[in-house]
């Protein structure tokens, strides 16, 4: 869930502080996170109030003090108010999920992306989910699909703790499969030639992994479900710059492959997007 915060905090704040505001913040759970400037790092208190009057089921409030990074995607975050917790409860598509905002990446904003590629899946498919987290797209997917397995991989071991317990909350014990580690190794080791479909939701890392992609995808043909960031000027358009540079890489293999459907997902800073693009390989 997202919202106006400068909505909330008019009359409350300068117009001219207003401006420097981000005006989304995102609710995960009973958790509220938002971005405030340093500059004005003294209304921090102020800020909180109103989003805590707003959200009445909100307990805590956090800043994002740093973008998403590292190996783990993860941020810094500044407690403001309330109680100084990181761990809750978040409700998607009739699903539950334990997250821990600190120690493992998640984000509200692609509830509409993993209900999306829910609908998408076919009877009885073999699934392989790259990069897991604490397991979003794989439930969800579950829980909406009659797919049979879910391979559910991700590297941070706090993520993949969370994933366990949120099979064992949705009851996908057997569907949802956790696996910990790095995902091409995981994949050559264990999933090679098994999946009707395998999803890459790390848009910062994914281009690198479209080989380990490939051999997950079965002898005959599958779907790869690709996200990555773009930059684009006024007259560029990021979804052809992906699809440029993705189409490269799959004529340089010979594989026969469709660019089925593609889409913004959001913008994530000025001239910055996060592009999904559906492909379709024949091998």
């Amino acid at each position: 869930m997202k919202g106006d915060l400068k909505a909330l905090l008019e009359g409350k704040l300068l117009p001219i502080e207003l401006a420097s505001l981000c005006k989304s913040y995102d609710i995960i759970g009973d958790i509220a996170v938002i971005r405030i400037p340093e500059t004005l790092s003294s209304h921090n208190n102020i800020i909180a109030e109103a989003l805590m009057q707003q959200h009445k089921h909100v307990k805590s409030v956090w800043r994002q003090a740093s973008p998403v990074s590292g190996v783990f995607r993860l941020r810094d975050l500044e407690w403001i108010a309330g109680e100084k917790q990181t761990t809750t409860l978040y409700k998607e598509h009739g699903c539950l999920f334990k997250v821990d905002i600190k120690e493992c990446y998640f984000s509200p904003r692609l509830a509409y992306e993993r209900m999306r590629i829910a609908n998408a899946v076919r009877n009885k498919e073999v699934i392989v989910n790259m990069f897991a987290g604490v397991g979003a797209y794989s439930i969800i997917i579950a829980r909406h699909s009659t797919a049979a397995k879910i391979y559910s991989i991700d590297l941070n071991p706090v993520a993949v703790e969370h994933l366990r317990e949120n099979i064992l909350l949705n009851k996908m014990i057997n569907r949802v499969i956790p696996m910990e580690g790095e995902a091409s190794s995981i994949i050559h080791q264990k999933l090679q030639n098994i999946a009707d479909r395998v999803l890459m939701p790390l848009p910062e890392k994914a281009y690198e992994y479209i080989e380990s992609a490939l051999s997950a995808i079965n002898q005959q043909s599958g779907w790869i479900h690709y996200y990555d960031f773009e930059h684009a000027r006024k007259h560029e358009d990021p979804i052809d710059k992906v699809k440029a540079k993705v189409s490269h890489t799959l004529q340089r293999r010979k594989i026969k492959f469709e660019l089925a459907h593609n889409r913004v997902v959001r913008q994530t800073g000025p001239n910055w997007y996060q592009i999904a693009v559906d492909i379709h390989v024949t091998k």
